[in-house]
């Protein structure tokens, strides 16, 4: 037995006991570390977590998970609001920072529908079927315009800290799959096929295509938001024109900065072809991972001080700021994306890259912080490569397990575009 294959064992065992050690009766914990407000049902990241339990099949896990989404159900908001996250001691509930959290109420709608896969437990979605009902109308109010795009504010995603607003594509790709996830449970659960949610999940799909990847310029694609907004972008975009997705567009115009959730996303859910895929790993093999760690990271380049960007990324923050150069958003490099990677490389049958980012997560996740080894740290800076946020972070071990089972052929979605649901 090989030292590599030893370390890969080494690592998911750790793992797997961190994913365990954050059960709990109402569902995972982001951290068993209190600090920053951690220690609480969070719909995010359970919902992450979750697939990775999925992917596991092991009872413990899929009972967590369950209890994750009714948690996240029994604390909605009165407009179908899902939490951002809820105390496990007072049921204190949170739906976000300062302008809330579109992305809480996406991947809860996921998590619904990934859970039913691996369960089929009908009774569980019949009791969360008025919540879903409720996120989907509401979902739809947030269209503004009702013309297909989500409208996320500032600090409104995952990416709380950050400065993107606007259409971002982060979210609409996981709206994509929440309609995709909501329309497979319409038919299964409920005998109902409706046709108007199937053309408007072929109609998103092409909308992401034709408005985040800047291709040839002889013509304006078919389905472009605004022409003009469109035009101006992509002649502004040479360095990254047919090189990555873009992160968002808003009523200002284009963002330019490589957001490696979104790229990911665009390629695990199928929203991409060969030729983008090709084109978007050379550019994350040739640009954005060191020799002496293969991680993702959150956005590139980074926002440094002399940069145009620096003065609003500076005041944009909840408690303190954390986006220093290479930190979290600006430049850290996150097991938890990585985790997604590695699925998608698998699944495209790339496994000796597949592997070698699995590596990366577990040399991450083995990382000592506060004078313990296996800190499963949020990120690591990605200039020094040091351990960096909260320590015993739940999804940065359940990404270790998603790249496990990945290789071993199972998948994080099971809902995609196709026969069973899309006829």
């Amino acid at each position: 037995m090989t030292s590599e294959i030893v370390a890969e064992r080494a690592g998911f065992k750790m793992a797997r006991n961190l994913v365990q050690e954050c059960i709990t009766e109402k569902g995972f914990l982001a951290s068993p570390n209190k600090h920053d407000n951690y220690a609480r049902i969070w719909s995010r990241d359970g919902v992450i977590i979750g697939l990775a339990a999925a992917m596991s099949g092991e009872p413990d896990m899929l009972d967590a998970f369950g209890q994750t989404l009714q948690t996240l159900a029994e604390h909605q908001g009165p407009h179908g609001e899902v939490p951002s996250n809820v105390g496990l001691a007072d049921n204190n509930v949170s739906y976000g920072g300062t302008a809330g959290r579109v992305d809480a109420n996406l991947w809860f709608i996921i998590g619904v529908a990934e859970y039913w896969q691996a369960t089929q437990d009908h009774d569980f979605v019949r009791r969360l079927m008025l919540a879903l009902d409720k996120v989907i109308f509401l979902l739809g109010a947030w269209e503004f315009n009702n013309r297909g795009f989500l409208y996320v504010p500032a600090t409104g995603d995952w990416s709380d800290e950050y400065i993107h607003s606007g259409y971002i594509l982060y979210d609409q790709l996981l709206y994509l799959q929440a309609l995709r996830s909501y329309a497979l449970l319409q038919k299964h659960c409920f005998d109902n096929h409706d046709r108007a949610l199937i053309e408007k999940i072929k109609l998103l799909q092409a909308m992401i295509r034709d408005n985040f990847w800047f291709g040839s310029k002889d013509k304006i694609p078919e389905n472009v938001y605004h022409e003009v907004l469109f035009e101006r972008g992509r002649t502004a975009a040479d360095r990254c024109t047919q090189r990555f997705w873009m992160p968002f567009f808003s009523p200002h115009g284009y963002g330019y900065r490589f957001d490696g959730f979104a790229n990911i996303l665009a390629s695990l859910l199928d929203v991409t072809d060969e030729t983008r895929r090709d084109t978007v790993d050379r550019y994350i093999e040739e640009h954005l991972t060191a020799d002496q760690i293969k991680l993702i990271p959150a956005f590139s380049p980074v926002i440094k001080p002399v940069d145009k960007d620096w003065e609003e990324l500076k005041v944009t923050f909840s408690y303190d700021f954390k986006n220093e150069p290479y930190e979290f958003h600006n430049g850290g490099l996150w097991p938890m994306l990585t985790g997604f990677y590695v699925a998608d490389l698998a699944r495209r049958g790339k496994v000796d890259i597949a592997c070698q980012y699995l590596s990366g997560i577990n040399q991450a996740n083995k990382k000592e912080m506060n004078e313990r080894p296996w800190g499963f740290a949020e990120f690591i800076n990605g200039k020094d490569f040091t351990a960096g946020g909260n320590r015993a972070q739940c999804w940065s071990a359940s990404a270790a397990l998603m790249g496990y089972y990945a290789l071993e052929g199972k998948k994080p979605f099971s809902v995609y575009e196709d026969d069973i649901f899309m006829q």
